[in-house]
């Protein structure tokens, strides 16, 4: 249970940076090079994330990867 918590805390960090900068889901998607559904996923803590992958949605939020653990 507590996995679950923390992905979902993860993924509203991300939704909730990439909705401050204005970027749409899509959007997102493209430029961090993701699938827009396990993006959609991640957002919703449903799925863990590749660390790699977590660096390319910092990256293009221009955040600290840190900032979402």
């Amino acid at each position: 249970m507590e996995n679950e918590i923390y992905l979902k805390e993860m993924g509203q960090k991300i939704r909730t940076a990439r909705k401050a900068k204005k970027i749409p889901i899509d959007q997102m998607a493209k430029l961090s090079k993701i699938d827009m559904s396990n993006l959609s996923f991640l957002e919703r803590g449903m799925r863990n994330c590749h660390i790699l992958s977590l660096k390319s949605i910092a990256d293009v939020l221009g955040m600290d990867v840190k900032e979402f653990l």
